[in-house]
């Protein structure tokens, strides 16, 4: 009967379940839809009701009875000739077995027996998860790939006539197509290019299911899923090009460094006088530090030209003098400062202490 309406689920070895139409949103949609119809039923029972009463009350049996059949019978009849569809649902109707019409939306009629509506295509945007697994990729890689497809009917009269059932067939050949793709790329353009392969997925599965009147909108590739000991290879090799660069930067940095420092030196080399200042002012940023004492050699006291001892002691009062009064301050604030530091002069293997 057209009434009728059965839902029919595909199981799928790898793909994922898909079913046209679940069977409780089935008869849930046809509920629904059936209300009508079933209004239109009850008012004429109704009425053909209360004719056979008022015949019966009247004592002409025969004419009740013949009230309540006929008012059953048509009930019946209009109950089966009126359909309504949905917005987004087209009727395909067939007449003694061959295509007659696409009704909907909304209210339409059909001849009961005669007629019959095997197929409601959903023309709204449906979605289909698909997925390979164990699949090779052009380096002989396996991984997993799932992937989400977006598709609606264009045409459903060729949806219903053309293949005999679309949604799984739409489904396996998004499968096979993402088989395809798999095996005809190399890992790292498929970890990299997502956005390629989705592109590429779409235009394959749109001509395959370009004759069954089906658009595919768009395909996501979800995730990639490789081996677990191709993930630790994978990064170790990234740890170790890291490093790499790390490495290339600092000899990079030191080889700049050893660039200023020779320019550095060939500015002292025409300029003792420079030189002697930047010596000193070394040896007097030393002398700041914690450090008690500070050895120096006598080599480079003479190329300072500080007068051998009696500049080096000159040196070491005056910043004693400086430290000292540093700790008289120091003691109006606080706890003392500490000793002043000593130099260290040394000639040979025997330095000598100031």
């Amino acid at each position: 009967m057209a009434g009728i309406i059965f839902a029919r689920c595909v199981h799928q070895p790898i793909a994922m379940l898909t079913c046209k139409k679940p069977l409780t949103e089935t008869y849930k949609m046809k509920q629904q839809n059936r209300s009508f119809a079933i209004l239109i039923s009850l008012v004429i029972l109704a009425i053909g009701g209360a004719l056979a009463y008022a015949r019966y009350r009247a004592g002409d049996n025969p004419d009740a009875i013949g009230f309540g059949v006929g008012a059953v019978i048509l009930a019946f009849i209009v109950a089966s000739t009126i359909q309504v569809a949905d917005q987004w649902d087209r009727a395909v109707i067939l007449r003694l077995g061959h295509f007659h019409a696409l009704k909907g939306p909304g209210l339409f009629f059909i001849i009961p027996v005669v007629d019959a509506i095997p197929y409601w295509i959903d023309t709204r945007v449906i979605t289909t998860g698909f997925k390979a697994e164990k699949t090779l990729t052009k380096d002989t890689v396996p991984v997993d790939v799932d992937a989400v497809l977006f598709w609606k009917v264009l045409d459903p009269k060729k949806a219903a006539l053309d293949v005999a059932d679309y949604q799984s067939a739409i489904s396996w050949a998004s499968q096979t197509a993402l088989r395809d793709v798999i095996g005809k790329t190399m890992l790292s353009d498929m970890l990299e290019g997502r956005d390629k392969i989705s592109v590429l997925l779409q235009r394959i599965i749109d001509e395959r299911t370009e004759p069954w009147g089906i658009n595919v909108i768009s395909v996501e590739v979800k995730d990639v899923l490789i081996p677990s000991g191709l993930e630790d290879a994978m990064s170790m090799q990234a740890q170790a090009e890291r490093e790499r660069q790390a490495r290339v930067i600092l000899g990079d940095a030191e080889r700049q460094i050893a660039e200023k420092f020779t320019e550095a030196g060939k500015s002292y080399e025409h300029n003792p006088i420079a030189f002697h200042l930047r010596a000193m002012n070394m040896l007097y940023e030393g002398l700041k530090a914690n450090s008690t004492i500070v050895i120096v050699p006598s080599t480079a006291v003479e190329s300072m030209q500080l007068g051998g001892l009696a500049g080096m002691t000159a040196l070491t009062m005056g910043l004693g003098q400086e430290r000292a009064n540093a700790n008289k301050t120091a003691e109006l604030k606080g706890p003392a400062a500490e000793t002043p530091p000593a130099i260290e002069s040394f000639s040979g293997p025997k330095p000598g202490i100031l």
